[in-house]
């Protein structure tokens, strides 16, 4: 479970790497980023049973 829980915060933060790569402007890059964010988040709480 703890490795599961690192692997999701490593794509998530990977994920986010890749973001501010791309040619996008400000507010596509902060949308994508909250959009991320919270996928990440979500899948962290289903992995440790909350929801």
């Amino acid at each position: 479970m703890l490795i599961s829980a690192l692997i999701t915060f490593l794509v998530v933060i990977l994920i986010l790497y890749l973001i501010n790569l791309l040619p996008l402007d400000g507010r596509a890059k902060q949308i994508a980023r909250v959009v991320v964010i919270v996928i990440g988040v979500i899948s962290l709480l289903k992995l440790l049973a909350v929801f």
